[in-house]
């Protein structure tokens, strides 16, 4: 019987900062997305995660925002309602980028924690292109990876707890480009990961 095929999968590392908890009362200000590899039946292959990048700044969609949320990402909400992009146009432009850059496998989007930014992710791009490239559920968390490869309670997870050669060596900014290039180096290095040795 002839082995079934795999379709590979592309790994793509998102961040993105915004302006609240939620999105639609809330807007997303910027997105940042880097290939981190690629998934098929013979293994995982990491990429460059400089070589093949996105990011965009986006209009805010509401007047709402929360001070502290906002601050985080430094991004300054006036300048964007003038030189941000218009969210239809910044959605679509990521799509025709991802499914360019996933040409022949299927997309997956990951994230560390996944939840917030494959919230305003997905919301976004249903609510101004109709569709997502990611389909409905291709969504990968790192912290749940890390959890399970490590054997632990997910609440017990933070980068603080994980073994220091998983972390990347590049700072945390906040700017969403330098934070999905982060952390795709940190899923190459989950992917690659055992788990932790285990002394009899």
């Amino acid at each position: 019987m002839a082995a079934r095929r795999v379709k590979p999968s592309l790994y793509i590392s998102v961040d993105v900062e915004a302006d609240g908890p939620i999105p639609g009362p809330y807007s997303l200000l910027s997105l940042g997305a880097s290939v981190a590899g690629v998934q098929d039946a013979d293994g995982f292959r990491a990429a460059d995660p400089e070589e093949r990048t996105f990011y965009r700044e986006l209009r805010p969609i509401s007047e709402e925002f929360v001070p502290e949320a906002l601050a985080v990402s430094g991004l300054d909400r006036d300048r964007l309602g003038i030189e941000g992009a218009e969210p239809e146009r910044a959605m679509r432009e990521f799509t025709d980028w991802v499914r360019e850059a996933a040409a022949g496998a299927q997309p997956v989007m990951c994230g560390y924690p996944a939840s917030y930014d494959w919230t305003f992710l997905y919301w976004y791009l249903i609510r101004f292109t109709g569709s997502s490239p990611f389909g409905h559920s291709g969504c990968l968390d790192m912290k749940t990876l890390y959890a399970t490869k490590a054997g632990l309670p997910l609440r017990a997870v933070a980068k603080g707890t994980m073994p220091r050669e998983l972390l990347s060596r590049r700072r945390h900014t906040h700017h969403a480009l330098d934070d999905a290039i982060e952390q795709a180096e940190l899923f190459a290095n989950l992917m690659a990961w055992p788990g932790p040795s285990r002394r009899p």
